[in-house]
């Protein structure tokens, strides 16, 4: 039996015993609605506040402006559309970006068909967006600028903090305007301080950061008015209507314990493996090319583009001998056009459509590294030669 090799982390991580921990007893023995003011309600509404105060430690926040939700799709739709639709009176303009990923981008597009003016600033062909560019896209009647802190398949590193203070001085020269950023991807990778950021709205999901799936968060700062997508409960301080997921909230709060307690050893162990894995690729496959590689990016993506090639082909071949990569955003999966987001970089339709995503997690190790190597030189030489006939 060939040794199976995971380097699909950016997709989802697996659920880490400490986590899984945290949450069994909310699945048999503490039952109770959070709502429900008896004893069995108020076990799990300890449960629920510890997890909130958990997650804002995390983020260097107040636990009240930690909103629970369902994950990382759920808390850009909140934050975006939420924000949007209690605020087009003070304006209808939004900035973003052409490499976010669909949660934003679809989410912001719907808005235009909705009468709202978007603005989608390009990036640069390391994948980065040019601040000055930011600036220059902000416009009086602009009421929000939703930029990633990280791309989910390069990952880039965006300069969210200067993007924050040109936000922030604006709004204290009397705007309207607030700074949202999907942190998804950086959660786990990186510090994340939303004071040190100046975001008003910032997302996570829990799957990313070995929790499980069904449980994510929308950072809210005080003060920001949002509309709520879920209407029938008052939970979450009448933002996201509906009974919170107990079991999956608590695994998450011990998660964002979890990630802040590790985030410098953990990121500069993916980061070794990351680099000797680029070193290796590039230097034994011809054709191959580090997409991002010049900007400074989260310590375990590498998305690379391989001449002569279909990234789905390869990523079939990698699957058959045990090895999961991906071609992109997993919400994007089952797309035959080459991803956006290497589109945006300026590369050729071959190099996009070549495009592979190797992304490491806490579970990978040099092992990991050695194998993929025996597999991937042979794999790609082999479609390019399927290629050539």
């Amino acid at each position: 039996m060939f040794r199976r090799v995971y380097l699909d982390n950016a997709a989802t991580t697996p659920v880490d015993p400490e986590a899984l921990a945290a949450m069994l007893p909310f699945l048999n023995e503490k039952f109770g609605n959070a709502s429900s003011i008896h004893h069995f309600g108020q076990e799990t509404r300890a449960a629920l506040d510890r997890a909130r105060h958990q997650a804002a430690h995390l983020l260097n926040a107040r636990p009240a402006e930690i909103v629970f939700t369902s994950g990382g799709t759920e808390s850009n739709n909140l934050a975006i559309r939420g924000f949007a639709e209690a605020n087009r009176k003070h304006g209808d303009h939004i900035v973003t970006t052409n490499i976010e990923h669909p949660a934003v981008g679809e989410v912001c597009a719907d808005l235009a068909a909705r009468g709202f003016r978007v603005s989608i600033v390009p990036v640069t062909s390391d994948g980065v967006v040019r601040v000055a560019d930011v600036l220059n896209a902000i416009t009086d009647e602009t009421i929000l600028v939703s930029i990633m802190t990280a791309n989910n398949e390069l990952g880039t590193l965006q300069p969210v903090s200067e993007i924050g203070r040109i936000v922030k001085s604006r709004r204290d020269a009397g705007s309207k305007i607030r700074f949202h950023t999907d942190a998804v991807q950086a959660a786990g990778k990186l510090k994340l301080d939303v004071e040190a950021i100046g975001c008003d709205l910032l997302s996570i999901s829990g799957h990313k950061i070995n929790a499980p799936k069904g449980a994510g968060l929308l950072y809210v700062r005080r003060g920001t008015r949002l509309h709520s997508q879920n209407l029938g409960g008052r939970q979450e301080r009448g933002i996201r209507g509906g009974t919170e997921n107990l079991p999956a909230i608590a695994a998450l709060g011990r998660a964002c314990e979890m990630a802040g307690e590790s985030v410098d050893e953990l990121g500069g162990r993916l980061k070794t493996l990351r680099d000797r894995f680029e070193t290796a690729v590039c230097e034994t496959i011809p054709g191959s090319h580090v997409n991002g590689q010049s900007a400074e990016r989260l310590p375990n993506i590498a998305n690379i583009s391989f001449a002569g090639i279909e990234g789905e082909g390869l990523l079939i071949n990698l699957d058959m001998q045990g090895v999961a990569v991906s071609t992109g955003s997993a919400c994007s999966s089952g797309s035959i056009e080459p991803s956006p987001v290497i589109r945006a970089l300026g590369v050729t339709d071959e190099m996009a459509r070549g495009a592979v995503r190797f992304s490491f997690g806490r579970q990978n190790d040099d092992a990991d590294v050695d194998r993929v190597m025996e597999i991937l030189p042979l794999a790609v030489e082999a479609l390019r030669r399927l290629g050539r006939k």
